[in-house]
């Protein structure tokens, strides 16, 4: 209870000295936002209204700490405060003045506004550094270049490569260019050059200040990729083969070490300041010498060709030479496809004669389209001046010595759009074959209609006489029964009469005859 009364004694006691203290106004701080270092710099600190017959004490402080007081002025009679400093390192930051009555502890201190003050030191000696390790390294990893300075403040940074400013957009992580670091990831060949920083500042905008590093080189090697295997073939003096065969990287920086394999067994390496390599091996025409495999290294990867056989195939005859048309407007014929190929050869040389003259690649009305070694195709326009014999001819591109020739086909435009013999022998054969079998068809008809006709009028007589036949049959047969017993008294001589069986058996065989006519008549 005692704690709780001595407390509140204590607090109204504070309130009647605060009740008593005077306040002056606060001081107004004016100073430059920017200051050269080592130059003398001029602060102004004043208050609005002075308080009467006092002298005010004004002090100059950094913002939050008042363990260092950078300058002091007394106004005795009202004038505002001039504080002349020296800049150092130290002025840099925000600055505060703090008034109070000197002789009058009655007054209670103020304090001003901050003010920003920058010390401005002209930047000098800029140098780049490479963090990242040597300045030749491969694709894909990372590059850190610094920008150091020996003197400056409040400086900016730009980064040339090749004297060309730098954007943000062509670094994989765009740094920052108010930095002095920066960083490259993930690099590629296009990082390679002279990288130069660019160190500046300036003093209220009026003096610029640059310092310029030189240059550094960058070398962002390529890794090796893309390698392809090829071979030729050529005739030695003494009358032996060899084949080349040449390995070739598309994307790599030199130099690389090329190596040759047969399947898994190395035959030869040579590393070259270049991107294709070749090597020698010897061949044996008609003999298939194995599958051969390229392989390629600058240091990171082991990059690989496809495998190719290789055999050497001599080129032979017989050479095929046929051809395609292409029709215009009514089915005029108005190009040509001639093509020519030889019946073996792995390397095959094609040539193109035109009346026994030798044509070049390409002419006026006609191109050539190479496909070794399947073959050779000839691209043709035709008209009067492509009109000629033409024919090719096949040999080896490592040896000339033996050529193989095709026929001979005569090209004209009348006669291509010339309806050929033998078509319109096939057209009037068909015409003649369907005219025949349309004769013969009338003519079987005509004849099988009369073989009715006759068969229908043999059986309209066939029937009348057979039942005449039966007729008489039957009446026979009343006669024979009637002339029996009476042919005694018919004829009244005694022993005169024929005999019955005698009779019904002469008619009888009349009756068979009868019948056997008319089965005559019905086939």
């Amino acid at each position: 209870m005692f704690q709780v009364h001595f407390v509140s004694v204590l607090g109204l006691c504070c309130l009647i000295k605060e009740s008593y203290l005077s306040f002056i106004g606060r001081p107004l701080l004016v100073a430059p936002t920017e200051a050269m270092l080592n130059s003398v710099v001029i602060v102004h600190c004043e208050l609005p209204v002075y308080p009467k017959n006092e002298s005010v004490l004004f002090q100059l402080f950094k913002t939050g700490d008042r363990s260092k007081l950078l300058g002091e002025f007394s106004s005795l009679n009202g004038e505002a405060a001039e504080i002349a400093m020296v800049i150092r390192w130290h002025h840099d930051g925000s600055l505060e003045c703090v008034a109070k009555a000197q002789n009058n502890s009655t007054f209670q201190q103020t304090v001003s506004n901050t003010h920003r003050l920058r010390v401005i030191e002209p930047v000098k000696s800029a140098t780049v550094h490479v963090l990242s390790g040597p300045t030749e390294f491969l694709e894909g990893q990372s590059l850190k270049l610094s920008c150091s300075i020996t003197a400056g403040s409040y400086v900016s940074y730009k980064w040339l490569l090749n004297g060309q400013l730098l954007p943000l957009s062509s670094l994989p992580d765009h740094p920052d260019h108010l930095h002095n670091v920066m960083d490259a990831f993930r690099t590629s060949r296009n990082n390679s050059g002279s990288y130069m920083c660019v160190a500046t500042n300036q003093f209220n905008t009026s003096q610029v200040f640059t310092a310029n590093s030189s240059d550094v080189l960058i070398t962002v090697k390529e890794l090796v990729s893309d390698v392809k295997i090829s071979f030729t073939v050529m005739k030695e003096a003494t009358q032996n083969y060899s084949a080349l065969v040449n390995c070739q990287a598309l994307r790599g920086t030199p130099p690389i070490t090329f190596r040759l394999l047969k399947e898994t067994h190395l035959i030869s390496s040579d590393t070259v300041d270049d991107m294709k390599a070749t090597f020698r091996i010897p061949v044996v025409l008609d003999r298939h010498l194995g599958w051969f495999r390229c392989q390629a290294d600058n240091g990171a990867q082991v990059a690989s060709s496809l495998l190719l056989p290789i055999e050497v195939v001599a080129a032979s005859g017989p050479v095929t030479l046929h051809y395609d048309t292409d029709t215009g407007e009514n089915y005029v014929v108005i190009g040509l496809r001639l093509y020519c190929k030889a019946a073996k050869g792995s390397q095959p040389r094609y040539r193109w004669f035109l009346n026994s003259t030798r044509l070049p690649e390409s002419g006026a009305f006609y191109q050539m389209v190479h496909q070794p070694p399947e073959r050779s195709v000839l691209l043709l326009s035709v008209n009067s001046k492509s009109a000629g014999v033409y024919h090719c001819e096949v040999s080896d591109i490592f040896d000339n010595s033996t050529t193989f020739s095709s026929r001979r086909i005569p090209i004209n435009k009348d006669a291509l759009n010339r309806l050929p013999t033998s078509v319109m022998a096939v057209v009037f054969g068909s015409f003649a074959v369907v005219v025949l079998m349309v004769v013969i068809c009338c003519s079987v008809g005509v004849a099988f209609r009369r073989k009715k006709e006759n068969k229908n009028n043999a059986s309209s007589v066939i029937k009348p006489r057979g039942s005449i036949i039966l007729l008489s049959y039957v009446r026979w047969g009343l006669e024979s029964e009637r002339m029996g017993p009476a042919c005694e008294d018919e004829l009244d001589v005694p022993g005169y009469c024929e005999d019955t069986a005698v009779v019904t058996a002469a008619r009888a065989v009349d009756f068979e005859e009868a019948i056997s006519d008319e089965k005559n008549c019905s086939v």
